[in-house]
């Protein structure tokens, strides 16, 4: 059974810099996929925040975060690593781990996409 474990995360000022890391326990090989994704306050779905590859492919990112946040994998540790910098107030959100195993797939940014989830964590950023 895969377990997604989340860390990192909590309160930070704008400007600052927080990480949260993400590891997928249990599986079978290694996720082809690892991705975060964030609900904000008051919003009914997740969006994606970017996604890792197994491959090496280089990581995707949502546009908001392009230049700010920086994705990093192990794929030794099935681990990935969200280095969060000059945060903003609109970065306030839970964040979710999401992995997927199956391969042959280039899908990354819809929830549906992959199949395991970690329990979220909140990263708050005051302004």
């Amino acid at each position: 059974q895969v377990h997604v474990v989340q860390s990192g995360g909590g309160l930070a000022q704008a400007g600052g810099s927080l990480r949260l890391t993400c590891e997928a326990n249990g599986g079978s090989g290694s996720p082809s996929a690892m991705a975060w994704f964030r609900q904000a306050p008051g919003q009914d779905e997740k969006s994606i925040v970017g996604a890792t590859w197994y491959s090496g492919k280089s990581p995707d990112y949502a546009d908001s975060v392009k230049g700010r946040f920086h994705l990093s994998r192990d794929n030794a540790k099935n681990a990935m690593y969200l280095e969060m910098t000059n945060l903003k107030y609109e970065d306030t959100a839970v964040y979710y781990c999401a992995v997927r195993y199956w391969f042959g797939s280039p899908r990354y940014a819809a929830p549906e996409d992959y199949q395991h989830w970690g329990p979220g964590t909140q990263v708050t950023v005051s302004s």
